[in-house]
């Protein structure tokens, strides 16, 4: 059996590179030709020229934060999706956000990442990321399958009812989020019930703490990272533990200066932006949000393509949280909901390997038609509504939140 999901993984590093940067020319041109976004933002470029990484770095980026406006200008994908792709299904992502999925096999390119992970033909996973309206849970549903395992779609929630399916079907893997397998095996002794078939874990959607991974190992459950999002699918993933992300392959990643078109040097805390190519939905410089770098050298493992140092934070004030990217223009929808608000700003902590969100408010009671008990379970149900999320909510006094611009407050420290 081979040690590696396909033999491109090993090959030369500079072989990968030439090979990849062969191929902008021609993808560049197939997207202005076939994307109206790509064909009014290129207008003025002449593909032939960008055949290195500094020619790319001359080419405007497009940020997810600007996906909002973008695809409400040019419903429902904001003209990206090239006209003669194929697409099958359409997400909506906090935001909202629209996001496409041909049902091709392993079209997030997500096989490398369970593989590396160590899952196998014929073993069985429990799947614990969402499958309703947001694309988490089918991204890692294909990966799986990509690699001839049998998926259990189970989502979040009801940790009774995925415990019973633990002890009744034995899935040798769990995919899903760091915190919610915390949730099932914190249950699972809690009432003595029998999850000793996970032998192997995929995470994805939050960080992981070196003390959480070290939890997971002393319970017999080898847990691997992946990072990835619902426009670009696979960005990277682990093959050893605390040794950084190997890029998955077929994608141009460069960390840019925050801000600028400019990458940074190796080693440099910079933006993630990626160039997918993807002829169903092409991205060109496309920057993420994420923070993170180049690490240096390469895996022992033996996959040869580059490395970063994981998720190093947020570029702008868009966060994750339990798997679903919030906006700052979401908590702005809940401060306009109500009358007597303010400001408002959204505070995330980690406590106990869980995600936390507080929602402060400045508020008026002199403006408000409603009592405070009122006003609080208007603002939770709100809350709720735009980001997905159950939080909480405190009324702080006027003047009391720093006039700094900050709506996200983004407070948890990943160590």
């Amino acid at each position: 059996m081979s040690h590696f999901y396909h033999a491109n993984e090993h090959q030369h590093s500079e072989t990968r590179e030439q090979n990849l940067l062969s191929r902008l020319a021609d993808f560049i041109t197939y997207a202005k030709n076939n994307s109206p976004y790509y064909q009014a933002i290129l207008a003025n470029i002449d593909a032939t020229n960008i055949t290195t990484r500094s020619q790319l770095a001359t080419l405007p980026i497009t940020r997810k934060s600007d996906l909002l406006d973008i695809q409400k200008q040019q419903p429902p994908l904001g003209g990206l999706a090239s006209k003669s792709g194929h697409i099958n299904r359409i997400f909506q992502s906090p935001g909202p956000i629209y996001d496409p999925e041909n049902c091709q096999q392993d079209w997030w390119r997500m096989g490398q990442a369970f593989y590396a992970a160590g899952f196998r033909a014929g073993e069985l996973v429990q799947n614990c990321l969402s499958y309703h309206l947001t694309p988490g849970g089918f991204i890692l549903d294909s990966g799986a399958r990509a690699c001839g395992c049998v998926v259990i779609p189970a989502g979040p929630g009801q940790t009774d009812q995925q415990l019973d399916v633990i002890e009744d079907l034995h899935p040798q893997g769990y995919c899903g989020t760091p915190s919610f397998l915390k949730i099932l095996l914190d249950k699972a002794q809690a009432t003595k019930r029998d999850v000793s078939s996970l032998k192997k874990a995929l995470v994805t959607g939050e960080a992981l703490s070196h003390e959480l991974r070290e939890l997971f190992k002393q319970q017999g459950i080898n847990t691997l990272q992946a990072y990835a999002s619902a426009d670009v699918g696979l960005i990277g993933y682990e093959t050893i533990a605390d040794d950084g992300l190997i890029i998955a392959e077929d994608l141009i990643v460069e960390i840019v200066r925050p801000g600028s078109l400019t990458p940074v040097a190796d080693g440099e805390i910079g933006e993630v932006v990626i160039t997918s190519f993807n002829t169903d939905y092409p991205l060109i410089r496309f920057a993420t949000g994420d923070l993170s770098a180049i690490k240096p050298g390469q895996s022992a493992c033996g996959r040869t393509n580059m490395r970063i140092q994981g998720w190093l934070g947020r570029a702008d004030q868009t966060t994750k949280i339990k798997g679903m990217f919030v906006h700052p223009q979401q908590i702005e929808r809940i401060r306009l909901s109500v009358k007597g608000i303010k400001k408002m700003r959204l505070v995330v902590k980690l406590q106990d390997h869980q995600d936390k969100m507080q929602l402060l408010c400045e508020y008026d009671q002199d403006q408000s038609e409603l009592t405070k008990l009122e006003l609080i379970g208007v603002l939770l149900d709100n809350l709720k509504q735009y980001t997905k999320l159950n939080g909480s909510v405190e009324l702080v006094e006027l003047g009391s939140l720093a006039d700094d611009g900050k709506v996200i407050d983004d407070q948890r420290v990943i160590g």
